[in-house]
Formats: C-alpha cells, structure tokens, sequence
C-alpha cells in the first residue's frame, strides 16, 4: 500500500474520503495555528477580568480536541495486529473521552472559581495601558481582541461540519461544534469588560459563569457521546441524532438473498468504521462457502465504512435478537423473508 494514501487500518480509503481527510487534517492544523495566536493575543490583555480569564482558559482547552484528532487519525491508520485485531480505530473514541473528560472537569472548576468571585464581592479592575504614547483603557483591547479572535473558529467550524460527516469522526465533529459556539465565549466576554467598565462589577463573574457553563455543556454532551461508543452503544450518525442507516443497508442486502430466511445483526462503531456481526438463518441444511463469502464481499462493498464484516449461519436467530427487537423494525421483503435487525445497544 502506498504511504502517502490516507487509509483507516487495512482499508484504502475511496477518493472521496482521501480529499475530505486531507482537508480535515490541514483545517485541523490551522486550528492549532489558530488557537496559538488567540491564546498569546488574550494572555497579554488578560488583565484581572474573570471573564478574560475563563476565555484565556477555554482557548487552551480548545487545543485538546484538533490534537486528539490528529493523534487518533494517525494511530487509525496502523493496520490490525494478533494484540489489536480490531486495529486501532478506538483511537477516536479514546481521544473523544480524553477531550470530553478536560472539558467538564476545568469548566466545573471555572464554575466554582468564577462563583466564588461573584458571591464574595470580589471587585475586578482594568486598568490602562500606554500604547504608542497614547494612554488607552485596557478593555479596549480586549474588547477589540475577542472580537477579532471570534470570527476565523466559526469559519473554519463550519468547514469541519462536512468532513465530520463525510469521515464519521466524531471527534472532528465535537471540535467544530465547539468552534461554532466560540462566538458566545467571545460576546459573554465583551459584555463582563463592558461591565466593569461602567462600574457593575457583577457581570464579569456573571460572564465567566456563562462561559464555564458553556464549556461543561460541550464537555458532558461528548463524555456521554465517547463512553456509549466504547461500552459499544448501537452505531449511530457522526452526530448522534439518530441510528446509523448502514446497519439497514446490510440487513436490506442479506434479506434479499434467496437462500437466507431470516437475519439480524448488530454493528459496533470502532470509531471510523463498523464491525458488523451478521446472523442468518438460512434456507437449505447445506450452505454453499462461496454464497457466504460472497454475500460477506458484497456487505463490506456497499460502504468504506463497513471494512469488517462477519456473517454467521444459524439454525436460528439468537435469544437477544429474537426476544428484544423492536416489532417495528421487522421489515418483510418481496419474496417474504422476515428482516429483523437490531444493532448493539439494544440488548
């Protein structure tokens, strides 16, 4: 395999997807490029603002997922080992954790510091600075940095969206989420220095509450998302809104052999890709190997994403598929076969 073709362990990725990881990963170095001159730009008009604090503060966090992203990308990229069968694609979900667990933890801490400051009357302030022999309060300068720092995250937030999707990263797309939602950090910051500014000293602690409270949103919303995904939660969209639609794809596909009776599956999101566990009961007593393999070919070609396919002939469909699958799955095709499809999660 070529070493400069961008692949998820053994799979070579269909052109598409090669361009979208190519952009992803130029967006996400742009990120971090970002992310420097935004972080030193607060840290020299940081001042006593708690607002400017938890801003400064959210910055470095905002370092934590485009790095995870671009670690897990590399390590999905080795192929499967006898020690990691499965390969390495739990990299992502290792990483989303990583980045969901930093974000609710030091927002939580925000949280406590910032109220603190608020119910003690702890009065924060600016003073002014000397800039080209021009004497200027220094919450014009923050004011005008927050504002200017605001705008490229969203920009590029929104160029992530699509990769996220295109990719099946969640982990890309907990990042452009939060890049999206930067501009709220930056407006809650200006209104705390505004504040101060005209001697309610109050909505400083007020602003730096907001922000935190921001953050430990973004933070719990994707600690619940990684650890679903490890303690493998049915596949589900980049987004989580709803169940992945390939696992019906396969299911649709199986049930519309000839020589299979009934199926039901369930599919494991190992982070970029699906490992699908087919279960069919087929018609005849003797099975032909080659329908089997080709039926197994022909599942992992529908998708990239579906690069680890196994399928099991059984006499019968297992308790947990037959006992817990929701009625109003069951699917009959033309020739009248019975569909019953259930992903992991739901047993």
């Amino acid at each position: 395999m070529n070493r400069g073709t961008p692949y998820f362990g053994h799979a070579a990725l269909p052109e598409r997807q090669r361009e979208a990881l190519r952009r992803a990963i130029r967006l996400e170095w742009i990120t971090v490029s970002l992310l420097i001159i935004t972080a030193a730009l607060v840290l020299l008009v940081l001042g006593n603002s708690q607002a400017m604090k938890a801003a400064w503060i959210e910055d470095l966090l905002s370092f934590i997922p485009p790095i995870a992203f671009l670690i897990a990308v590399r390590l999905a990229r080795q192929p499967p080992t006898r020690r990691h069968p499965y390969g390495y694609h739990r990299s992502v979900a290792v990483g989303h954790l990583v980045a969901a667990v930093a974000l609710t933890a030091m927002g939580a801490f925000l949280i406590t510091d910032s109220s603190i400051g608020l119910f003690t009357g702890k009065h924060p302030t600016i003073g002014t600075v000397n800039l080209f022999g021009m004497t200027i309060w220094l919450g014009w300068l923050m004011i005008a940095v927050m504002a200017i720092t605001a705008i490229p995250p969203v920009i590029v937030g929104h160029l992530k969206l699509g990769l996220a999707k295109e990719l099946h990263d969640k982990v890309l797309y907990a990042d452009a989420d939060m890049n999206k939602a930067d501009w709220m950090t930056s407006v809650g910051t200006i209104v705390g220095v505004l504040g101060i500014g005209v001697g309610l000293w109050w909505m400083d602690a007020a602003a730096a509450i907001f922000i935190a409270i921001s953050i430990v949103h973004d933070g719990v919303n994707n600690l619940r998302t990684a650890v679903v995904d490890l303690v493998d939660g049915r596949a589900t969209t980049f987004d989580d809104k709803e169940p992945h639609p390939l696992s019906g794809r396969v299911d649709q596909y199986l049930a519309d052999l000839a020589w299979v009776a009934e199926v039901g599956s369930r599919v494991r999101d190992e982070g970029h890709v699906f490992h699908v566990e087919a279960f069919v009961v087929p018609r005849k007593k003797r099975l032909s190997l080659d329908d089997v393999e080709r039926a197994r070919k022909e599942c992992i070609a529908i998708d990239w994403k579906l690069q680890d396919v196994v399928i099991i002939p059984v006499s019968k469909l297992p308790g947990f598929v037959s006992k817990t699958a929701d009625t109003s799955n069951k699917v009959t095709n033309r020739r009248g076969v019975q569909r019953l499809h259930l992903v992991s999660g739901d047993f």
